[in-house]
């Protein structure tokens, strides 16, 4: 498995790996016009001072996460964080996580703040693995989905 950054190139592959996951979750539909970031992925990230990476497998994308440092001092965010659903469990999202922490650390991070579906129940327990609290905080997106958030904080050492 190669993990890299991304580039822009990546937006169609991106796009699929995260259709095909919003397709395991009754109501959670993937439309394009919501994700105008994939247009030029790897850009949109770098124009924040962030970093997109991608983890590679036979020529399609496996894995994803994004990280960015936040307005508020010492927090770096996450986004863009999946894995196709034959590498859950194969330690990739850890791989890709250990990656995207190290980013922030350079940067100054001491904490780590990310946004989840709340349908994502696997991903949150995969966060809660790493460390990540769920806080008493949601938010509500009114996109296609009628999508809802949870909020997740990590406080590094």
């Amino acid at each position: 498995m190669n993990i890299r950054p991304a580039s822009d190139a990546d937006g169609p592959g991106l796009a699929n790996l995260i259709a095909t996951t919003f397709a395991e979750y009754p109501g959670c539909l993937f439309i394009d016009e919501e994700f105008p970031e994939l247009k030029a992925p790897a850009s949109h990230y770098a124009r924040q001072g962030g970093i997109l990476l991608v983890a590679e497998s036979g020529g399609r994308l496996a894995g994803s996460l994004a990280a960015v440092m936040t307005g508020v001092p010492d927090t770096g965010e996450l986004f863009k964080v999946y894995a196709s659903v034959d590498q859950r469990g194969s330690g990739l999202a850890q791989r890709l996580y250990a990656e995207g922490e190290a980013f922030l650390r350079g940067r100054g991070a001491r904490d780590i703040v990310l946004w989840s579906d709340t349908r994502f129940l696997r991903g949150h327990r995969f966060y809660e693995k790493l460390g990540f609290v769920r806080e008493p905080v949601e938010r509500y997106l009114a996109d296609a989905s009628a999508s809802w958030e949870f909020f997740f904080r990590k406080r590094l050492d």
